[in-house]
């Protein structure tokens, strides 16, 4: 067996339906061309997949897969990517979670886990180093996630490290999702449904291995400079003291709060449902996943009545989400809601979006009574949003309906309301007005994952971080690029972000703690990478890592039928003016961002990459599904 430094060195393939194990060595060719994480699973998944592929049918591989800077001592090392075909979109499905569950898992020797196959039965994998066991898991099928990692630690100890999924995820609803730690969700793409159809409730993780360092006193040294960084990072402080939850009054006031579903971008009562309210009246203490000094976790309690639990607070996305996006201004009952989704095993960004279109088609009159009995679908009622996650999860109902997806319900309702599904590829569009913040806006639209603003995360045009746009992407690009309401130069932003932040992904690192404004980029990952792995990787082959990996993405979805139609934002953003607030008249440019986006990253105007794109990346295997025209 090679020797290994940063990795693990093995994965570990399962077959549930015939409850075969293979433990595999990790190949130094795929370390070099995809690092780990995000790339290993891209590889993987475009090699074995056939396009046209149910994705809750036997043939879907889920893979969950760490980096070489997961469970070290590179600063925010928690992350794993796990990744299947989407059940919601039907193309390239990804996410990616924090905890302590990524790094147990190299901590027992495994790099990633490559699951295929149903399972007749509900099982478990019960991994404590070497000794990998599937297990009959009927006593757990039903219990929601906190009460199947408590059941599990009973049987195998407190240390044990637990991913689930919930009801949600069991009934294969497809904005359930995978829970980690309780509290850490790998949130998109309805990953929890492909878990679920494959009657897998949970994989548990005990490790007592080390990772190996190439070169430890210099690995020390790097590791004290880079945590360094991080602490000097002016951000910090805000993060430890808010997490995220800053962010509801801060995009109120540059007009880019989503409210009422997205009708407006200014919502009045958004100190109410903010950080400041939740520090003063609900927080125990910051948390934190493993090796992160900056804590944006929240645990937080609601003491009594209706709403009370103890748990992690929602972060930004799930505040938006469930708050001003649906007109809910209770925060108890948001925190509570939050708490619920967790519960069940949903994406709370999904949920939201399903339960807000419900309310904007309700508050227009487009729901026949045949599909909502008595529901009363009215804005800001909290009641009625904690009875919809309820009826979501448990597929009860008009929940049943919502349950597919805000793009499917729509399908299934008919009467003109596709208009106010608010969706890039039938995912729901995350708390990211891009009319207020254009690259944003470009960043939607192009991901392969559907909507998703953390595919390139582009945060510097709008903090007001010139001098790091000019350090990064070059003096000829401002100040255009840093004005977020102008379209230029926005395309460039997006091809240079999305190559880091999928690097990002594959190190097993965390986006928030990296990439603002960024606090660690290209040289500190060089650095880092050398005296963990050995591996001296030069600062353009980690540039053409991360491209290569977004144009396999890219691939994967070329594959399954998707195009340049495919690369869309919802009328309403290229339509209908942000009505009120800093971001008042403006629209989405999408077009123009796009010629200049496709420009950058080699592909045809139809958004298909070219086949000297392909052979520079070393991706020639993927030149057979280039459409011919």
């Amino acid at each position: 067996m090679p020797d290994y430094h940063g990795y693990a060195g093995t994965l570990l393939r399962i077959d549930l339906e015939t409850r075969k194990m293979k433990k595999v060595n990790v190949s130094q060719s795929m370390i070099k061309k995809y690092i780990g994480g995000s790339g290993f699973c891209a590889l993987t998944l475009y090699r074995e997949l056939k396009a046209g592929i149910d994705p809750l049918g036997k043939e879907n591989i889920l893979y969950f897969a760490t980096g070489p800077f997961t469970g070290t001592l590179w600063p925010q090392s928690s992350r794993y990517t796990v990744a299947a075909k989407s059940p919601l979109t039907d193309g390239w499905g990804e996410s990616h979670s924090g905890g302590f569950w990524g790094p147990e898992l190299k901590f027992a020797g495994y790099d990633g886990i490559i699951i295929k196959g149903i399972s007749d039965d509900p099982v478990s994998i019960i991994i404590e180093d070497d000794s990998v066991t599937i297990m009959n898991a009927g006593d757990l099928w039903g219990l929601d996630t906190h009460e199947t990692e408590d059941e599990l630690k009973k049987e195998y100890g407190r240390d044990i490290k637990v991913a689930s999924i919930g009801p949600a995820g069991e009934k294969k609803v497809l904005v359930s999702c995978i829970m980690n730690d309780k509290h850490r969700a790998a949130a998109r793409s309805g990953l929890g449904a492909v878990m679920g159809s494959k009657k897998l409730k949970a994989i548990a993780v005990c490790g007592s291995h080390g990772i190996k360092i190439a070169n430890t006193r210099e690995y020390i040294q790097v590791m004290s400079e880079m945590h360094e960084k991080i602490g000097n990072d002016p951000f910090t402080e805000t993060k430890r003291k808010y997490g995220t939850t800053y962010l509801v009054e801060f995009m109120n006031e540059i007009g880019r709060l989503p409210s009422y579903n997205f009708q407006t971008s200014v919502f009045k009562d958004a100190d109410s449902i903010g950080g400041e309210e939740i520090n003063a009246k609900y927080l125990i203490k910051p948390s934190a996943c493993f090796g992160c000094l900056q804590a944006c976790g929240r645990l937080t309690a609601v003491k009594e009545g209706p709403f009370a639990y103890i748990g992690v607070s929602p972060e930004y996305e799930s505040l938006s989400a469930l708050g001003s996006r649906c007109g809910n201004t209770d925060v108890k009952a948001l925190l509570y809601a939050h708490y619920l989704c967790n519960l069940y095993g949903l994406d709370t960004i999904g949920t939201g979006g399903v339960i807000s279109w419900a309310m904007e088609c309700f508050e227009k009159g487009l729901l026949d009574k045949k599909f909502i009995g008595d529901l009363k679908l009215e804005w800001g009622d909290v009641d009625t949003t904690i009875k919809l996650i309820h009826m979501i999860a448990q597929r009860e109902g008009f929940g049943d309906i919502l349950a597919q997806g805000s793009y499917r319900a729509a399908e299934i309702v008919g009467n003109n309301t596709m208009k106010y599904v608010m969706h890039v590829k039938k995912q729901e569009i995350a708390a990211q007005d891009g009319r207020a913040h254009k690259s944003m806006g470009l960043t939607s639209a192009v991901s392969p994952r559907g909507a998703d603003h953390l595919y390139a995360f582009p945060v510097l045009d709008e903090g007001g971080f010139d001098e790091e746009i000019r350090a990064i992407y070059g003096e000829e690009f401002w100040p255009e690029m840093g004005e977020r309401t102008n379209p230029k130069y926005k395309g460039y932003l997006v091809y240079v972000n999305e190559n880091f932040a999928v690097l990002v992904d594959s190190l097993g690192t965390c986006k928030y703690g990296t990439m603002i404004p960024p606090a660690l980029y290209y040289s500190e990952v060089q650095r880092g990478l050398e005296v963990t792995t050995g591996i001296r990787f030069t600062i353009d082959e980690l540039k053409q890592i991360g491209e290569r990996i977004v144009n396999l993405n890219r691939m994967f979805n070329i594959r399954e039928g998707f195009s340049r139609t495919d690369d869309m934002l919802p009328r309403r953003f290229l339509e209908e003016p942000s009505p009120e607030g800093p971001s008042e008249g403006q629209v989405v440019e999408l077009d123009y961002m796009l010629e200049e986006y496709y420009h950058y990253r080699g592909w045809d105007i139809h958004g298909i990459p070219q086949s000297e794109k392909l052979n520079q990346l070393g991706l020639e295997f993927a030149l057979k599904d280039v459409p011919r025209r």
